[in-house]
C-alpha cells in the first residue's frame, strides 16, 4: 500500500475507533442508570457527561504527557503537556487522532471508578476525584504499560486495557464503595443483603449492547492500523469472548439459582469483553472462547463474594471490571501464541505454548502492581477528600434521591409529582 495511503487509512480507521470507545459512555449512562433507582437516574446521566468532560480536558493538559511524554522514566513520561496537536514523525497515522483515542480510554477507565460512587456521594466528590485520577492514577499506569514504563520493558502484555482500564477503573471504585460505606436499607443488621433492583432492566440489556458494538473500537481500533486487516482477527476474539461470557454466566445462574438470572447474563456479557481486552491480539479464537467461559463464571461468584463481605457494588464495577480484569490479564501469560507474540512483538509465548511461567509471572505483577497502585492512591485521595468535605450526601438526601437533593430535579418528574404539580405540565 501507498505510504500516505496507508497513514490515511490507519486515521481513518482508529478515528472511527476513538468514536466507538467515546460512545461506550452511553452505554455506561444506561448500565449506571438502569442498575440503580429511578431518584438518581438524572443525576447519574449528568454526571456522567461532566467527568468525561473534566476527563478530557485534565487528558489534555497533562495525562497524555504523563503517559507518552518525551524525557521519559520508568514511573512517567513528561513532555507534550496541554498537547498542541504537534505531528509525531514515523508516527503511522496522525497524531491528533491517537490523541483522541487515548483520551477516550483514559474517560472510559474513570467512568468505571466513578460507579463505585453510585446513589450516595457528593457531586463535589465527582469533581475533585476526577481531576486527581485523571493526573496521577489513570497516566501513571497507563505509561508503565503503554508509555515504555518499567512494566513495559518487562513485556507486560495488555493489548487494549484489561489492567490499564478495567482494573484501575475498578481498584478506584473498590476504595470509594468501601469508604463511602454501603447504602441506607442495603445490609441488615445480621450481615444479611437486601436486594437493591435497578429500575430499568431494559436499559441494562441495551447498555451491554451498545458497550459490546463499542468494544470493537476499544479492542481491534488498539491496533490503530489497517496492516495485514489484523483488526479483524482482534474483533473475532473480542467477539467470541463475549458472546461465551454470556452463555456461561447465564447457564451458572441458572444451575446454581434456578432460574436463569438475567443481570447474570448481562454481566456474563461484560465480564467476557473485559477479559479478552488484554489477551485479544495474543490468543487463537479457541483460547477466547475459554477465557470468556471461565469470565462468565468467575464474575457470578465474584459477586456474592463481595456481597457476602458487605461491599456494597451498586453496577457491579468490582466484579465486571476488578475480577474479569485480573482474569483477562493473567490469561494471556497462559495463551498467547508464539506467533502472535512474534507479531505484535510484545512480551512472550505464555504457558501452554511452551513459554513456561514467565509471561505468567510478568502478568501477576502487573495485576499486583498495578492494583495495588490505583487503590492505594485512590483510597488516600478519597480519605483527605472526606476528611476534609466529606464523602456522602446525608441520609434525608439519599432517601429522596440525588436528582432532587444535588440538581434540583427529577429524571423522571412525572413520577415524583403530585397530582397538584402535574397540573402545570
Amino acid at each position: 500500500m501507498d505510504g500516505n495511503l496507508e497513514f490515511l487509512m490507519n486515521s481513518l480507521w482508529t478515528m472511527i475507533a476513538a468514536i466507538l470507545v467515546i460512545f461506550m459512555i452511553g452505554g455506561f449512562i444506561l448500565l449506571e442508570a438502569g442498575s440503580t433507582r429511578m431518584k438518581n437516574a438524572g443525576h447519574i446521566a449528568g454526571k456522567t457527561i461532566f467527568t468525561f468532560g473534566i476527563a478530557s480536558l485534565v487528558f489534555w493538559a497533562v495525562g497524555y504527557g504523563f503517559i507518552f511524554g518525551d524525557n521519559a522514566n520508568f514511573f512517567v513520561g513528561m513532555s507534550d503537556f496541554f498537547y498542541g496537536g504537534e505531528q509525531i514523525a514515523d508516527a503511522g497515522l496522525q497524531t491528533t487522532v491517537f490523541f483522541v483515542f487515548q483520551l477516550a480510554f483514559a474517560g472510559i477507565s474513570l467512568t468505571i471508578a466513578l460507579g463505585g460512587f453510585a446513589e450516595r456521594a457528593k457531586l463535589s466528590v465527582y469533581l475533585i476525584f476526577s481531576i486527581l485520577f485523571g493526573v496521577i492514577v489513570y497516566p501513571i499506569i497507563a505509561h508503565w504499560v503503554w508509555g515504555g514504563g518499567w512494566l513495559a520493558e518487562h513485556g507486560k502484555q495488555d493489548f487494549a486495557g484489561s489492567t490499564v482500564v478495567h482494573l484501575t477503573g475498578a481498584a478506584a471504585a473498590l476504595a470509594g464503595t468501601l469508604l463511602l460505606k454501603p447504602r441506607i436499607g442495603k445490609y441488615n443488621a445480621d450481615g444479611s443483603a437486601n436486594p437493591i433492583f435497578g429500575h430499568n432492566q431494559v436499559y441494562t440489556a441495551l447498555s451491554v449492547l451498545i458497550l459490546w458494538v463499542g468494544w470493537f473500537g476499544f479492542n481491534a481500533g488498539s491496533t490503530v492500523s489497517v496492516a495485514d486487516g489484523f483488526f479483524g482477527y482482534v474483533a473475532l476474539n473480542t467477539n467470541l469472548a463475549a458472546a461465551a461470557g454470556a452463555v456461561s454466566a447465564l447457564l451458572i445462574s441458572w444451575i446454581v439459582l434456578g432460574k436463569s438470572d438475567i443481570t447474570t447474563t448481562l454481566n456474563g456479557a461484560l465480564a467476557g469483553l473485559v477479559a479478552i481486552t488484554a489477551s485479544c491480539a495474543f490468543v487463537e479464537p479457541w483460547a477466547a472462547v475459554v477465557i470468556g467461559l471461565v469470565a462468565g463464571v468467575l464474575v457470578f461468584y465474584s459477586v456474592r463474594f463481595f456481597e457476602s463481605r458487605r461491599i456494597d457494588d451498586p453496577i457491579f464495577a468490582l466484579s465486571v471490571h476488578g475480577t474479569a480484569g485480573v482474569w483477562g490479564t493473567l490469561s494471556t501469560g497462559l495463551f498467547a501464541t508464539q506467533e502472535l507474540v512474534e507479531y505484535t512483538g510484545i512480551g512472550a509465548a505464555g504457558l501452554f505454548d511452551g513459554g513456561g511461567l514467565h509471561q505468567l509471572g510478568v502478568q501477576a505483577l502487573g495485576v499486583v502492581t498495578c492494583g495495588l497502585f490505583a487503590f492505594a492512591v485512590s483510597y488516600g485521595i478519597l480519605f483527605v477528600i472526606k476528611k476534609v468535605s466529606g464523602l456522602r450526601v446525608t441520609e434525608e438526601e439519599e432517601i429522596m434521591g440525588l436528582d432532587i437533593s444535588e440538581h434540583g430535579s427529577y429524571g423522571y418528574p412525572e413520577a415524583f409529582l403530585t397530582k397538584e404539580d402535574t397540573k402545570s405540565l
